[in-house]
């Protein structure tokens, strides 16, 4: 069995949107704050859903770069 550790998908560009999603790595607020302590599995989700953001933001559905605001 293969055992892969999730990497941080942070990219140091920490700007929260108003629905407070990083501009940055796309992750939520929650998501950020919970990922530390998640296991592999919660970080698998996250990631899920941080693809569903990219595809949502490359198609112009709630851009998670707009009106972005400092942390």
């Amino acid at each position: 069995k293969v055992c892969m550790t999730i990497v941080n998908p942070c990219v140091r560009q920490c700007s929260l949107n108003e629905q407070d999603i990083c501009v940055g790595c796309l992750r939520s607020l929650q998501d950020i704050l919970a990922w530390s302590a998640a296991s592999q599995s919660e970080k698998q989700q996250m990631m899920k859903r941080v693809a569903e953001r990219r595809v949502q933001a490359a198609e112009g559905v709630h851009s998670p770069k707009s009106h972005p605001k400092r942390r």
